[in-house]
């Protein structure tokens, strides 16, 4: 038998097993409904073999990924053209996670994959929010005609919950009746004090990365000037750490789009930081 030692397939610090874990890194390559430059599909892999590049110690957190207990389940697989199926299937794969007592780190794939692992978590808490890290509202009740798209994520979750238990910090674009929904139901967050809403929350985080600038993160479907830089979402992401993180998600990036790798090296490091939250 080889003794190796042999790299690993998985992102880094993972453990061995899905009992010993208590966050489960599940793979969503799903771009079924991208509207600009598909390409998320490919983004759980490229971020598990880039992960290797960077440490598992997030200074930010004094904390290291080896702490959380982190079990990569790998990719799901999906069927071409099948969106309610393909929902069907991360809803009922998210669903296991909870009822095992695990908490999901899900990893697009475009976003509306969100809507799914939501749905599965709604099963086994009340009280619950969204906050929202994006450069679009996602709240268009439909496009193109089509009700389940990456632009209507968080229109499909406030229509379950409530827009009024959606929270969105970087937006800065999207429709008319889209900017009327946040201004009606007093969506956006412009001030990390205003997370005292939080607050006796259940909250599940969503990031689609290109809420950040571009300078970062160019590697993804639709591109919007005037992002925000990688070290104010850490400053977000250290604030979000006073309160009930229940599950998230990082979402959108499309890596062959930044040949460069400095987008998909970007991604890993968001992804440790979130990890610090569950």
């Amino acid at each position: 038998m080889l003794k190796g030692p042999f790299l690993d397939r998985n992102f880094i610090g993972s453990v061995d097993d899905f009992e010993s874990s208590s966050v489960v890194f599940l793979g969503m390559p799903f771009d079924g409904t991208c509207s600009n430059r598909a390409g998320t599909r490919f983004a759980p892999q490229q971020i598990r073999v880039e992960s290797v590049g960077i440490e598992t110690y997030s200074p930010t957190f004094d904390a290291c990924i080896e702490d959380k207990f982190m079990y990569d389940a790998g990719d799901l697989e999906f069927p071409f053209g099948n969106p309610r199926r393909v929902l069907e299937i991360i809803q009922e794969n998210v669903q296991q996670i909870y009822a095992s007592g695990k908490k999901v780190l899900g990893v697009g794939g475009e976003h509306l994959v969100t809507y799914a692992t939501f749905s599965a978590i709604r099963e086994f808490y009340d009280n619950l929010v969204v906050i929202q890290f994006d450069a679009h509202t996602d709240l268009r009740a439909e496009y193109l005609g089509e009700e389940l798209t990456h632009a209507g994520v968080m229109y499909k979750i406030g229509s379950d919950i409530g827009f009024e238990n959606i929270k969105q910090v970087g937006i800065r674009s999207g429709e008319k009746p889209e900017y009327s929904i946040m201004k009606k139901f007093s969506t956006q967050l412009f001030d990390k004090s205003e997370l005292k809403c939080l607050e006796g929350k259940n909250v599940f985080l969503t990031i689609d990365l290109d809420v950040l600038e571009l300078g970062c993160m160019s590697g993804v479907g639709t591109q919007e000037a005037g992002g925000m830089p990688y070290n104010e979402l850490l400053g977000w992401l250290k604030e979000l750490s006073k309160y009930n993180i229940i599950g998230a998600d990082v979402v959108e990036l499309a890596p062959d789009i930044d040949p460069t790798g400095v987008s998909t090296a970007t991604a890993c490091k968001v992804i440790r930081e979130v990890l610090m939250l569950l």
